[in-house]
């Protein structure tokens, strides 16, 4: 039932869209004369019975329904040759009621063959079915003395046949409009990206390049000329800084063009990053078995780490850091807490409402709850914790 309410509601092509109203109207005329000419068959003379003539008459009908469902409808990946079978049974038991009840409702078969033809077959396949089938009940009920229900299969079925047919071409020409403006705003996409990465690459990543390389002129020039050498460590971390800037500006226009983006197995490379500008040693802790995730969730966690790492380095009196990465069941979770020696005084707390220097973790936070998960941002005895989690 379900099924066939998804085909009954849905438009000509299973793409999950509801039909317009034309056709469901269409389908309900077409659903209540099935039902009628079922009554029909069941209230004309001969009647359906449990003996001789009405015992057929009974069989060939639940022949015609059971052959009628055979032919799945609502399923567009059934292999034709299977369809066409089951229509040809709908003929079958059509025409043994159309020899053995002329006035009844066995016209019903042809017009079910046709709409079923139209919609679910190729156009020379569909056509020939329902010549096959209009031919076949045309010649029993000639036969049958009954030129009349001939003519009613020949114009009632082609006509219902053309209909669903144009029907089906218009949505098939909607469906290659609406892919074909899809293809359009992608494209268009893509080429703002493109333009945004190269805007990037020929601004941001060239300044921040000639910035490195500055910095290393001017810190080997600091030792040259024994220049202090506080001065000459502040030189060495800006050094690292701007390189790490530039690495995070090509990853950043890697990311405009379409590449892969950098996600929990690059954590361990931040770690070794932060440790060596930083001096402090850091733990890294995978838990359970890695699992691929989202390319949203991905950015989402190294994002997370980056930031909470950057937090430390800048506001933490830490002496050191651990980062744990688990695979739970119900999700992934990742915490980031620095630990300060003891009687260290607390840093003050960072704000994670976009207010002061705690923005950044704003933006995780609202990163995190457009992925259905949330971030936690709290002091704790000695230190800073970040946690994030994101539902599996």
């Amino acid at each position: 039932m379900r099924g066939f309410y998804k085909w009954f509601t849905q438009g000509i092509d299973p793409d999950g869209r509801r039909a317009p109203a034309e056709v469901i109207v269409i389908r309900c005329f077409g659903m209540a004369w099935l039902a009628l000419v079922l009554l029909s068959t069941i209230s004309t003379r001969p009647h359906p019975g449990l003996h001789g003539r009405g015992a057929a008459i009974l069989v060939a009908l639940i022949a015609l329904i059971a052959a009628a469902v055979a032919s799945r409808p609502q399923d567009a990946d059934l292999p034709p040759w299977r369809r066409i079978a089951a229509l040809v049974g709908v003929t079958a038991a059509a025409a043994v009621l159309a020899a053995l009840q002329p006035s009844g409702g066995w016209q019903t078969g042809a017009v079910l063959v046709a709409l079923i033809a139209a919609v679910r077959l190729e156009r020379v396949p569909g056509a020939l079915t329902l010549a096959f089938s209009v031919a076949v009940l045309m010649i029993v009920s000639i036969i049958a003395h009954h030129s009349g229900g001939a003519l009613s299969v020949l114009f009632t079925a082609v006509p219902w046949y053309l209909i669903m047919r144009l029907l089906h071409a218009l949505a098939v020409q909607r469906n290659e409009l609406r892919e074909s403006r899809a293809a359009e705003a992608r494209a268009a996409a893509a080429a703002e990206r493109g333009r945004l990465a190269r805007e990037m690459h020929d601004v941001l990543a060239h300044s921040l390049s000639a910035l490195a390389l500055q910095l290393e002129s001017t810190r080997l020039l600091a030792r040259d000329r024994g220049v202090d050498e506080a001065v000459t460590r502040g030189l060495d971390q800006a050094h690292h800084l701007a390189v790490s800037g530039l690495q995070e500006a090509r990853h950043a226009i890697a990311t405009a063009r379409g590449d892969e983006l950098p996600g929990p197995e690059r954590i361990g490379v931040l770690a070794d990053a932060f440790e060596e500008q930083s001096g402090l040693p850091v733990a890294v802790d995978v838990q359970g078995l890695p699992r691929a995730l989202a390319p949203d969730a991905r950015l989402a966690v190294y994002r997370t780490a980056q930031e909470a790492l950057t937090n430390v380095r800048r506001h933490a009196a830490a002496e050191r850091v651990e980062v744990r990465l688990a695979y739970e069941s119900e999700g992934t979770v990742l915490v980031i807490e620095d630990h300060a020696r003891p009687g260290t005084p607390p840093p003050a707390a960072l704000s994670i409402t976009g207010n002061g220097n705690g923005y950044g973790l704003a933006g995780m936070r609202e990163r995190a709850e457009l992925l259905g998960g949330e971030l936690l941002a709290e002091p704790t005895d000695d230190g800073f914790r970040v946690e994030l989690r994101l539902p599996a």
